[in-house]
């Protein structure tokens, strides 16, 4: 269930959902209760940071993943660690490391702890 397609595919409904406005709800949903943000900006956020900072964030307009790699943790977690490009009118490209940290809870994964570091030249 924690296997790298599995991830994959929540990573990309993630990022769907931000585009669409509907990030709160998404991550809502998947985060654990005790579950962490560590974003760019230096702010750790928990789960219900995450939603009403999600549902007051502008959309995003593309998103790219690559480079994906899982890392087990155990049995019932994982790590995803990718590289994003996302895009917004009017901003340059955000591109970023993300680590997306897994844990499965009865049958289904859940997003215990997230993290990005941007890409700077």
């Amino acid at each position: 269930m924690l296997d790298l397609s599995t991830l994959l595919t929540l990573e990309h409904d993630g990022w769907t959902a931000l585009c669409e406005n509907r990030g709160g709800a998404f991550y809502g949903e998947l985060m654990t209760p005790e579950g962490r943000m560590v974003l760019v900006n230096g702010m750790v956020l928990g789960r219900d940071d995450v939603v009403r900072s999600l549902d007051a964030a502008l959309a995003w307009d593309t998103f790219e993943i690559s480079d994906a790699e899982l890392i087990r943790l155990g049995a019932d977690c994982a790590a995803l660690v990718y590289r994003a490009r996302a895009t917004r009118p009017g901003e340059p490209p955000f591109i970023a490391l993300m680590s997306s940290t897994y844990c499965l809870i009865g049958d289904h994964p859940r997003l215990a702890l997230y993290q990005q570091t941007t890409i700077t030249h």
